[in-house]
């Protein structure tokens, strides 16, 4: 897909609206409960070739979210704060990640609603997603087309980037795009902060905010704070319909693995046959695990989220905690949820 020469004023706004919207209109139609769709069942076979993570259930889950939040009404909301009439379309190259399914959708979103064009780098980990959904957007209306380009080599001619990565390639990121406007995104995790006191159906939406993608995902939840003197036990029991992730070969390898190192390695943990749960001071858990640490204070622990603030993309509590989300819902962004609180629709609008 390679864009064309195009005038200098952008879509009209009512079309990038009206199109998105009918995406997601096509994708809860795809999604849909015992729908069946050729087209979609291949795109879920290929996907997980490509990418052993990528099974239908956890792919579905993200068509089924973006189509939930593609909606008109969505749409509007997210826009209404801001000055879209965009007459000088810029270049803005986007180098997705690929550790979630579409996790770069909301990236290359943002830079079409805005008028301006896409040059969209792929992650070798999800080559056929995004494409499938740009291919939706053109042939719904197909003047798309002229703004949009999936390069195989490399970015260039570009006015701006949008890049996501390790901590180790978002360096080498700032390095190679200081010379032009840029948003650059390192590794985060999410965190879940406890009282105590959660209903089982709170603990049971803390499990999807833990397992679902695996927990793969900077909105996956690695960390838990709790009480001093918590008890487990209704985690264990609020995790179990999860098991069912052992019937997956790559996270059954992972969890034997990181349970044979943590037993090697002499640590105190909790686990349950599939799950583990650690005592550490680190924000980042290998897959099949969460680590903890307690507290005592809550208003000390807001203090201490807030030092950490780089580090983590959204925590997910019952308390009172600035910002934080109902458990269960991590997974699940708003279309006005942005990667690191960096406002990226304000960025590219600025350009």
């Amino acid at each position: 897909m390679t864009y064309t020469k195009i005038s200098q004023m952008s879509l009209e706004i009512e079309k990038r609206i009206a199109s998105w919207a009918a995406v997601g209109t096509k994708l809860r139609a795809f999604t849909a409960h015992n729908a069946t769709d050729p087209e979609l069942e291949d795109l879920l076979r290929r996907a997980e070739i490509q990418n052993g993570w990528f099974t239908p259930e956890q792919v579905l889950h993200a068509l089924k979210a973006w189509g939930e939040q593609l909606t008109e009404e969505n749409l509007n909301q997210w826009l209404s704060n801001y000055d879209l009439n965009t007459e000088e379309p810029k270049t803005v190259a986007v180098i997705a990640a690929g550790n979630i399914p579409l996790v770069g959708l909301h990236d290359a979103l943002s830079v079409l609603i805005s008028g301006h064009k896409l040059q969209l780098k792929l992650s070798s980990n999800d080559q056929l997603l995004l494409p499938f959904l740009l291919n939706l957007l053109t042939d719904l209306e197909p003047e798309w087309k002229a703004y949009i380009d999936i390069v195989k080599g490399t970015v260039k001619d570009y006015d701006a980037v949008i890049a996501t990565g390790s901590d180790n390639t978002a360096r080498y990121f700032e390095h190679y795009f200081k010379g032009k406007p840029h948003i650059i995104r390192k590794n985060r995790n999410s965190v879940g902060v406890l009282s105590g006191e959660e209903s089982q159906e709170e603990l049971e939406g803390l499990a999807d905010d833990i397992f679902r993608y695996y927990g793969l995902g900077c909105r996956s939840v690695s960390k838990l704070y709790v009480p001093e003197g918590y008890v487990f036990d209704k985690i264990f029991k609020a995790v179990f319909p999860w098991k069912r992730l052992l019937e997956h070969k790559k996270y059954e390898n992972n969890y034997d693995y990181n349970k044979a190192v943590f037993l090697m390695s002499q640590f105190d943990f909790l686990e349950n046959g599939f799950f583990m749960i650690m005592k550490d001071q680190r924000m980042a858990s290998p897959i099949a695990s969460v680590f903890y640490e307690t507290y005592s204070d809550v208003n000390e622990l807001k203090e201490k989220l807030n030092s950490l603030k780089d580090q983590i993309q959204c925590v997910v509590s019952g308390l009172d905690m600035e910002n934080s989300l109902a458990f269960g819902t991590s997974q699940n962004p708003e279309l006005w949820d942005y990667a690191d609180g960096v406002d990226t629709l304000d960025f590219l609008l600025k350009l």
